[in-house]
């Protein structure tokens, strides 16, 4: 095994419970008023949508087709998940920018 398939088969299982929303789904949710809003904004698109866009592609792709890069940015995503998670608000959540944010990067925590 190289060094890639081991940090792939590393990240791997964490990136498939936190990514929870398909490639159709999360493309779905980034169209919304919603998911543009969400989130820090430098003069453009937000963080967590353009992590959105991103996270898309690498739902498309084939396991084997994963870049070192590719799983850089896996990792970064597991990472976020988790922390943001963590902050989960009292009460209903349903309409909440914190569950905004984290569909933007792939995980709905109704689901």
């Amino acid at each position: 095994m190289t060094k890639r398939d081991d940090e792939l088969a590393e990240v791997w299982d964490d990136w498939k419970q936190a990514v929870n929303l398909t490639a159709s789904e999360l493309g779905d949710w980034l169209e919304t008023d919603e998911s543009r809003s969400s989130g820090e904004s430098h003069g453009g698109e937000t963080t967590g949508h353009r992590s959105g866009r991103r996270i898309v592609g690498l739902l498309q792709k084939k396991k084997d087709e994963l870049t070192q890069d590719d799983i850089d940015w896996m990792r970064k995503v597991v990472g976020y998940v988790a922390r943001h998670s963590k902050q989960r608000p009292d009460g209903d959540i349903t309409e909440t920018t914190w569950r905004y944010s984290l569909m933007n990067w792939g995980h709905d925590p109704k689901k």
